[in-house]
């Protein structure tokens, strides 16, 4: 999973602690004041800072400190007023934002953590303040690699804050991080929902975060939904392939006779590039169908992306290939003489099985017309699997509204629907641009 980056702190909480107006005042207000100073023992007043105190941390000394990079005295004048007795929870707030300040532009979270945890629970800040702080304090424990204490405080901001969804996916992040990968999943479905229902596209890393969760706790379903929408927004050949593999091929009732051939067609339409086993198991089936110029087509793409024809295959490679070629003239010569018997059959697979060789010889127009033939005709041991064909090529003429009626228009299972819905998704992922005939 990609790391996932927050803001700095000091991006966040600018200028905090060196231009404290509110330590400046109060203590301007007690200068000002005729009255004598207060006994040692004596508390100080709520909501002002001791003279003593304001010495040491007074904006106008510690900012040409701070510019200066000399840390080391701002900490010890942190230190100093640190150590005074019967501090009042402003003086403790006063000196808690300049930790803040220094921890947060000195990296060091050991100071500055504790300091926004403590101003944050003084209840002095307000709104948007307030929400930005603690969003900055979930970050800086997910930077930490503290994911319980980020989720704490993420869960506070969500409760509290007007806008929880600026958290969502740093919350999510931090669960699945910490090893709650349900929490994780049952937080990234609503929200990827959400995301598409008002016209946004959710992340990649989101979707991968979504399905490596639903992995983790053995949610196929939910880890289909993820994959489903990597392949669509986020297309690539491993994502199709692994979608056409457990979205169709692993599906319960998948017929592996009928459609087998056809998952690997919409691969190979799909993929830039498919393995040297893909190719080869697509050349054969298309041989097993009587389909020898749709075989050729295979493997000459498949030695044409360098995947065939070499290493302990090569061989059996250049004789499927062979094979496939003789077949296609064969079929180039003698197609049009089958087109009277397909006519006269009984049923209509026949010219089903014709239209579909003609698309496959790059003559798509004229195949559409036999497969529309054979569907009409009827007789059909598989209408659904036909209705496949036709949608393919209608696909290879061009058609791409033609072909998206005729998908919409696929039912049932063994394949053929989850099949149908696919390539209706690379249609409209690709705007029919789908080299479906390569």
């Amino acid at each position: 999973m990609a790391q996932f980056r927050l803001a700095r702190l000091c991006l966040m909480l600018a200028a905090i602690g060196v231009s404290a107006p509110a330590l400046v005042s109060s203590v301007h207000a007690q200068q000002k004041s005729d009255a004598p100073a207060p006994a040692a023992a004596a508390a100080p007043a709520k909501d002002t800072v001791r003279p003593e105190i304001f010495k040491l941390l007074d904006p106008a000394a510690i900012k040409p400190l701070m510019d200066a990079k000399n840390y080391t005295e701002v900490q010890n004048r942190i230190t100093q007023a640190d150590a005074f007795p019967n501090r009042t929870p402003y003086e403790d707030y006063v000196i808690n934002r300049m930790k803040l300040s220094l921890g947060s532009t000195t990296d060091n979270n050991a100071m500055a953590m504790p300091a926004l945890e403590a101003v944050i629970n003084s209840n002095r800040l307000q709104g948007e303040e307030q929400a930005n702080f603690m969003q900055a304090l979930g970050n800086m424990y997910y930077n930490a690699k503290n994911y319980p204490k980020a989720i704490e405080w993420f869960n506070r901001y969500e409760k509290e804050s007007p806008t929880p969804e600026k958290v969502r996916s740093s919350k999510v992040r931090a669960q699945y991080l910490s090893g709650d990968f349900a929490a994780a999943k049952g937080a990234l479905l609503p929200m990827v929902t959400e995301m598409e229902k008002t016209g946004q596209k959710p992340s990649e890393e989101d979707l991968r975060l979504l399905s490596s969760a639903a992995v983790k706790v053995k949610d196929d379903a939910a880890y289909l939904v993820g994959l489903e929408k990597l392949a669509r927004y986020y297309p690539t050949d491993d994502f199709w392939t692994d979608l056409l593999n457990r979205g169709v091929a692993r599906q319960k009732g998948f017929d592996a006779q009928t459609n087998m051939v056809n998952v690997y067609r919409l691969e190979f339409a799909a993929v830039k590039q498919m393995a040297a086993e893909e190719y080869t198991d697509l050349a054969e089936l298309a041989m097993r169908d009587g389909f020898p110029t749709e075989a050729k087509k295979v493997m000459d793409a498949g030695f044409a992306a360098g995947v065939l024809g070499k290493g302990s295959n090569a061989k059996a490679h250049a004789a499927l290939r062979d094979k496939a070629g003789k077949g296609a003239a064969d079929d180039a010569k003698n197609i049009a003489a089958g087109e009277a018997g397909a006519a006269k059959a009984k049923t209509g697979a026949g010219l089903v099985n014709l239209g579909w060789a003609y698309a496959t010889m790059d003559q798509a127009d004229k195949g559409i017309g036999f497969i529309q033939q054979g569907i009409a005709k009827g007789g059909l041991k598989n209408v659904e699997e036909a209705k496949l064909r036709l949608g393919m090529a209608q696909v290879r003429a061009g058609k791409k509204a033609e072909a998206l009626q005729t998908f919409q228009g696929v039912k049932g299972g063994a394949g053929a629907g989850d099949l149908a819905k696919y390539w209706t998704m690379l249609l409209e992922q690709q705007g029919g641009a789908v080299a479906a005939a390569k």
